[in-house]
């Protein structure tokens, strides 16, 4: 989601430059800085860039250099003769030096206010248009890189999810074992029927098959969703939740060293997911 657009607009007396930085945010957070000439058509740059950019901090900027004689600031004339008239009652001095004093009293400078020509913000406008994709372009590039790397953490957590798979039956005949190992310590006789109920009791608590099977299909979605047309940040939030969800279960029910160690690292691999989605829109 972050970004860095520009474009330069070269007109007979000044230089428009627009600028477009974009950061991260879960809705559209549009700050603009202009000068008052154009804050007339604020609402119009708004909805350019709520419509192309969808969500972000956007900052947009419109920079104007003069590069011409070109001033909106004109002597009042009537004003500052005025002023010289009633100075010569009281003071002393050249024409020059009254001059001086007079143009500094309030009114003497009039400032016309500027009006926007139409052929001017149309090629404004266009500008606009260019630093918007200038931007989205550089938010293309970044999310390929994203698309790189989630795809192989996703490998990375199907190649772990096979080592579980793997492990899971040593970690059944580990309870198995654990399980005879304590009745045979109570040296008394046992009911073997009991104990095999009793054994295929913990077995389904401990079980994970359900587990791995959704893990695998969260996995597969979520490849799915980065390859689709309609790919976003938003959907494949709720992915690496519920990816989150059964890692969490493996964990909690595997009750066995070997196993919990790859599902730390399957969460180390999840979270960096997570932190690097807040990157896609």
């Amino acid at each position: 989601m972050t970004g860095y657009g520009k474009s330069v607009l070269q007109l007979p007396t000044k230089k428009i430059t627009i600028e477009l930085k974009s950061l991260n945010s879960k809705n559209l957070d549009l700050n603009t800085r202009m000068p008052s000439i154009y804050r007339e058509k604020e609402l119009a740059i708004r909805k350019i860039l709520a419509d192309k950019l969808e969500r972000g901090k956007i900052d947009f900027s419109i920079y104007v250099e003069a590069t011409a004689e070109d001033t909106s600031t004109q002597i009042n004339t009537p004003v500052v003769k005025q002023y010289m008239e009633q100075l010569k009652t009281i003071v002393e001095g050249s024409d020059l030096e009254l001059l001086k004093m007079a143009v500094r009293f309030p009114d003497a400078l009039n400032t016309v206010r500027e009006e926007i020509d139409e052929n001017e913000w149309q090629a404004i406008e266009t500008e606009i248009y260019a630093a918007v994709n200038d931007l989205i372009n550089h938010r293309l590039d970044e999310g390929k890189v994203l698309e790189k790397d989630f795809n192989s953490r996703v490998v990375t957590i199907e190649k772990l999810l096979e080592e579980v798979v793997a492990m899971d039956p040593e970690r059944i005949e580990g309870v198995r074992e654990r399980l005879l190992k304590g009745v045979e310590e109570l040296k008394d006789k046992y009911d073997e029927n009991r104990f095999e109920q009793e054994l295929v009791y913990y077995i389904e608590k401990f079980d994970i098959t359900e587990e791995k099977v959704r893990l695998k299909n969260h996995l597969n979605y979520f490849t799915e969703s980065i390859n689709s047309e309609d790919s976003n940040g938003k959907k494949l939030g709720f992915i690496s939740q519920e990816m989150g969800r059964e890692i969490n279960t493996i964990g909690s029910k595997s009750n066995y060293a070997p196993m919990q160690q790859l599902v730390v690292q399957m969460k180390d691999e999840l979270e960096k997911i997570k932190e690097q989605l807040l990157n896609v829109l």
